[in-house]
């Protein structure tokens, strides 16, 4: 079988599992208190150009957006996202089992513009406000559940518009590195420190056994965070795990050879899927592909192939999503792409 359901299956990249093992025996305090994790913050400030932004490893994603949105938000307040955000779909009601609403903004791509941020925070305008909870935070994320991306125009303009507004502005990083490293991308590691209050950069999606590095550049976001992170469970007790990780991915830029690999897999991919006559759910530069196939056909890959269905598209259609790693071979690619042309 060959597998493109998702981008965390494999374990780690080989240089992660050599650091692990070479430090496996060594003995330092825990919770993210060791050298390894100091030193791997250290790095990470001077590659994202923030070099007063606290930087926190959490074990996951899940951990991070419950975490950061339960210590930025005060209980009658809420946070925005796309109705198709990972925290509004695939995260169990997390954010609102810890008391914050999701105000969502239709979207059939993953994104939100300025715009419709503004016409949604008109909505809350009203004289009975105190009756309704306060948008007070945006959570985009890069790339999005659809794989498309924000450009840098994008992005400012939002940024903007939350400044304006007295709104944080939190980026969910978990393939934050495939959309660095994707064609149509411009903007640079540093521009998310100066467009963000906080943001992070996914290590579970690339080519780490699990992990999340999470920025908050937003000076009044920063105390008592590590007293959030532990009452939500994601303080770690063996935190060097993290650190050495992300020391290793962090090596000669890693993290971004790793993401432009996994990239052009997709990019292969998606270029035979069109050259054999189908369309694609939405255009995504990054590491997510969704062709529109009969579900007939669907049900013949899924003899070979282990990928995920995504949704209707049709009489007899469906979108399937298709999605490459670091690992990906070129003979997974190239079967899927045979398979496609039969």
């Amino acid at each position: 079988m060959y597998f493109l359901k998702n981008d965390y299956s494999e374990g780690a990249h080989p240089r992660v599992m050599e650091a692990l093992s070479r430090t496996n025996l060594e003995q330092t305090v825990g919770y993210g208190l060791d050298p390894y994790c100091a030193a791997a913050a250290e790095r990470l400030r001077t590659r994202f150009a923030c070099p007063n932004a606290d930087i926190h490893f959490l074990p996951g994603g899940t951990q991070t957006n419950l975490t950061v949105i339960a210590a930025f938000l005060r209980p009658w307040e809420a946070v925005v996202a796309a109705s198709t955000a990972h925290i509004a779909v695939h995260e169990t009601g997390a954010i609102e089992a810890a008391g914050h609403r999701v105000c969502l903004i239709p979207s059939a791509d993953g994104k939100i513009t300025a715009g419709e941020l503004r016409a949604l925070l008109a909505e809350y305008e009203v004289d009975n406000a105190e009756h309704m909870v306060l948008p007070r935070m945006v959570y985009l994320s890069q790339p999005t559940e659809f794989g498309t991306i924000y450009s840098r125009a994008e992005l400012s303009a939002i940024s903007a518009l939350c400044r304006e507004r007295g709104l944080w502005l939190y980026v969910d990083g978990a393939r934050l590195a495939v959309s660095l490293t994707c064609g149509p991308n411009d903007l640079r590691p540093e521009d998310f420190a100066q467009l963000c209050d906080a943001f992070y950069l996914g290590g579970t999606k690339n080519a780490l056994l699990f992990g999340e590095a999470l920025f908050i550049v937003n000076d009044a976001l920063k105390p008592f965070f590590r007293n959030c992170i532990k009452q939500r469970g994601g303080l770690l007790a063996k935190g060097r795990l993290l650190g050495v990780q992300f020391g290793a991915i962090l090596e000669d830029d890693l993290w971004l050879t790793v993401a432009a690999h996994a990239n052009r897999m997709a990019d292969a991919l998606r270029e035979g899927i069109r050259a054999a006559g189908f369309s694609l759910f939405v255009n995504s530069p990054t590491n997510q592909i969704f062709p529109i196939v009969p579900d007939r056909f669907a049900e013949a890959l899924k003899r070979e192939f282990v990928f995920e269905d995504w949704c209707p598209a049709g009489d007899g259609l469906r979108a399937i999503r298709l999605v490459t790693s670091w690992a990906t071979k070129e003979e997974t690619v190239q079967a899927l792409l045979r398979a496609v042309k039969g």
